[in-house]
């Protein structure tokens, strides 16, 4: 058992102000892993208070540069306490443990380009005027953060999730209060165990954990000056209608049901294991899974085939097993629901080519077999909705034009990848995709590649310089050309 008792609020270990708790089940042994404590409103309001107070004192005035270097340090770290933070996520989370180291070079890369970035960023920025009876006067805009930020990130690399909105709001000059998921919360102590080793401004960075009552208390703080959430589509709505009514930003990243299209000139063999390692790892928990892959129909045997093949190389099992690349799901709950999900495309008339149900061999935890499926039309109910879990969907196309339309086809548009012997091919064809963030030939994320969704997917943009933005408000200052104010 990995038990913890106290929140980090104002640089302190503070005691929750109920006895509430959450007991975390490991999702392959369905035995408990561990305690967190559970905030309650005094818990929110005292963690966004703290975050004022950092906020309005010097933390805001300091060189981004300074920030940056903090942010350095605080990785650091964070990679001299990732063994623990990986076994701990993969008791709780269910997650490979395989995958779980994985994300420290991940994390360490995704902050070192915003501490990169922070000395080519624009933080000032020198204009001509342009009215002419402004004559003698240039426009100094200033980029000002805006202020107490409130974070709220899913079980499914938390860890990741974090840093995408910690590491670009902190260098801008905000302050944060981090909801962590109750699923998974027990590795993210470990990021405020870091903070404090290095030495981190006290309210700079604040964590709280509980379910989905203490998101709201957070989406719903009237001390917020802005929210940034990782979550269901329906959880997001709850938090732009909440954010609405406070009259501030919320950057939302909401999931996506992505396609790979695999022109007819393709590397079949290459482009499939392409796609399969977005979404067969993590069992298909990553909201960019690359999970509808769009086959000519001339070559859609060759392209299930070549699928089905790869699947064989993934071992579904115990998740602590360094040889294992496909775990368990996160609940019970998300099991059941997969499984409903596959029985459905059965009855609509998806034929199963691996998988179709629980693996063979484990009985105990909450396994969902890697599935695979042909014969699939767009408008199945498998191929509009997220499954998020380890299944995927073979669709054919005749022409390209029906490829890209297909792909748009979607109430989602977070990713998508395009595949071909002819790259410049394949980019018009990207260029035409609604969605995010695509790659051609490939599939992952950089740090330098912004991540916004459209349509269902979410509203702002995570990853790139563009994050930046969201934690910033820019301020036009008038002033004389001959005043020997520098920038």
């Amino acid at each position: 058992m990995r038990n913890r008792d106290k929140f980090f609020i104002g640089g302190q270990w503070a005691a929750p102000s109920t006895g509430e708790t959450y007991t975390v089940i490991n999702p392959a042994t369905e035995e408990p892993f561990g305690v967190i404590p559970v905030a309650v409103a005094k818990d929110v309001d005292d963690a966004v208070a703290a975050a004022r107070r950092a906020f309005e004192g010097p933390w805001r005035t300091l060189d981004p540069r300074e920030r940056a270097a903090l942010l350095a340090r605080f990785s650091a770290e964070l990679s001299k306490r990732w063994d623990d933070l990986a076994v701990t996520y993969t008791g709780e989370a269910g997650f490979t443990i395989t995958t779980a180291h994985k994300l420290e070079g991940i994390v360490r890369q995704l902050i070192s380009f915003y501490v990169d970035e922070a000395d080519r960023f624009p933080w000032l920025e020198r204009r001509a005027a342009h009215d002419i009876e402004q004559a003698g006067l240039d426009v100094i805009v200033q980029q000002y953060p805006v202020g107490v930020v409130g974070a709220i990130v899913p079980w499914n690399g938390p860890q990741l999730i974090t840093m995408m909105k910690l590491a670009p709001a902190l260098i801008a000059g905000c302050t944060a209060v981090l909801k962590t998921p109750p699923e998974a919360s027990l590795n993210m102590f470990v990021y405020a165990e870091a903070w404090e080793a290095v030495g981190g401004p006290a309210g700079v960075f604040n964590l709280i954990t509980g379910g989905a009552e203490t998101g709201a208390l957070l989406a719903e703080h009237p001390g917020l000056d802005r929210v940034s959430f990782t979550g269901s589509p329906a959880n997001g709505r709850s938090v732009a209608i909440a954010s609405a009514k406070q009259l501030r930003g919320a950057t939302l990243e909401l999931g996506g049901k992505s396609a790979a299209i695999l022109l007819d000139d393709a590397d079949i063999d290459r482009a499939v294991l392409g796609c399969a390692y977005t979404f067969l790892p993590g069992a298909g928990q990553q909201c960019i899974a690359q999970s509808r892959v769009l086959a000519p129909r001339h070559r859609y045997d060759d392209v299930v085939d070549a699928l089905a093949a790869v699947y064989d190389r993934f071992k579904v099992g115990d998740p602590t097993d360094p040889s294992t690349n496909v775990g368990p799901v996160i609940n019970a709950r998300a099991r059941d629901r997969i499984l409903g999900m596959i029985e459905k495309a059965k009855a609509d008339g998806a034929k199963v080519v691996k998988g179709g149900g629980r693996p063979a061999g484990l009985d105990k935890g909450w396994f969902v077999d890697k599935t695979l499926f042909r014969d699939v039309n767009n408008a199945m109910t498998i191929a509009q909705e997220e499954v998020f879990g380890p299944v995927a969907v073979v669709i054919p196309y005749d022409t390209e034009a029906e490829a890209v339309a297909i792909a748009n086809d979607s109430v989602y548009g977070l990713a998508g990848s395009v595949w071909s012997a002819d790259p410049v091919r394949a980019f018009q064809v990207a260029k035409e995709i609604r969605c995010g963030a695509l790659g051609v030939n490939a599939f992952t994320l950089d740090p330098a590649g912004p991540l916004g969704g459209f349509r269902n997917s979410g509203i702002g943009c995570e990853r790139g310089t563009e994050a930046f933005r969201d934690f910033l408000q820019p301020k036009g200052i008038l002033v004389p050309q001959d005043s020997g104010i520098t920038i």
